[in-house]
């Protein structure tokens, strides 16, 4: 009997630390794919796509992968989701803050955007989760929320004494998309609406929305004219990692971990991003961009703990 429950408890511990092993390596494989469409978009940017092209390439084919699902789901209540609530989503979470995004790289660096928005995103998601849903915020999250504005104004002084006004209205731009993308948090939980159900509507109402509207006033030529390669690049860069594939590999992580153990992951995409950006487009980070980085994944961690 003692043999037999000990083989039992070790057989436990085995298969919870495989799915443990299998929650880190899908959890910094969402991360990377985050990261890798940061640095995607730069380098689309440097080749001649617009923001809305790469906006077609990031909703477009994510949204007829997910098509069938939200079909299956009913589209009548957007997969129990709704119109009203769909839409709003949307634009908090979806094309129209991608959008915004998107024009941000035209004026600042990857290391600029990847580290103010997603910060902005975890000091408004705070914000907001103390003032409408009336969590209560630890005095480690308010510590770690002062650490990431500390972190910010590092970099917002780089783009003050070396990037000139271009730079402040860049960084300003991702101020304002980490905003929305907390308020597309906190109506999340407001709703109690899951990430996948979001994703799904979102996608499937971009391409629905997006594709006929883009074609009927740009048109296809000018994406055509860049070449099939980089097309290519676009599609799976914003398409398939920083869409679908990031979005499924994350909620594996959530699965096998747990919300709260999962949370790392996304505060490693600035760190990632600013590692892809200097081996794929030689872009290394400034000083001011490294210190800035230390300083925010400090704050990243203070924020994320529970006390």
């Amino acid at each position: 009997m003692d043999q037999r429950t000990s083989g039992a408890d070790a057989l436990t511990q085995t298969n919870d630390a495989t799915q443990a092993l299998v929650g880190v390596v899908c959890g910094l494989s969402a991360a990377l794919f985050w990261a890798l469409g940061f640095a995607g978009t730069r380098h689309g940017l440097k080749v001649g796509f617009t923001p809305v092209d790469l906006l077609v390439h990031r909703y477009v084919w994510s949204g007829i992968a997910f098509l069938p699902l939200v079909l299956r789901a009913g589209v009548s209540d957007l997969c129990g989701i709704g119109w009203a609530r769909g839409l709003a989503l949307m634009v908090l979470g979806g094309p129209v803050m991608s959008l915004i995004s998107y024009t941000g790289f035209l004026f600042v660096p990857l290391g600029h955007g990847s580290v103010i928005q997603p910060s902005c995103a975890t000091l408004g998601g705070l914000l907001l989760a103390a003032l409408f849903l009336k969590e209560r915020i630890s005095a480690s999250r308010l510590a770690g929320a002062m650490v990431i504005v500390g972190g910010l104004g590092v970099i917002g002084a780089e783009s003050i004494g070396h990037i000139g006004i271009d730079g402040v209205q860049g960084d300003l731009i991702f101020v304002l998309t980490g905003l929305m993308f907390a308020g597309f948090g906190a109506l999340l939980r407001h709703w109690r609406v899951s990430a996948v159900s979001a994703a799904l509507v979102i996608n499937v109402l971009s391409l629905l929305l997006l594709l006929p509207i883009y074609i009927a006033t740009v048109g296809l030529a000018h994406v055509a004219a860049i070449g099939v390669t980089e097309n290519a690049i676009q599609a799976l860069a914003q398409g398939v990692l920083a869409g679908p594939a990031a979005l499924y590999l994350f909620a594996v992580s959530v699965q096998r971990l747990g919300v709260a153990r999962a949370a790392v992951f996304p505060a490693c995409v600035p760190a990632l991003t600013l590692l892809t950006g200097w081996l794929l487009l030689g872009e290394p980070p400034t000083a001011l961009q490294a210190a800035g980085l230390v300083t925010v994944l400090c704050g990243f961690y203070l924020a994320q703990r529970q006390s």
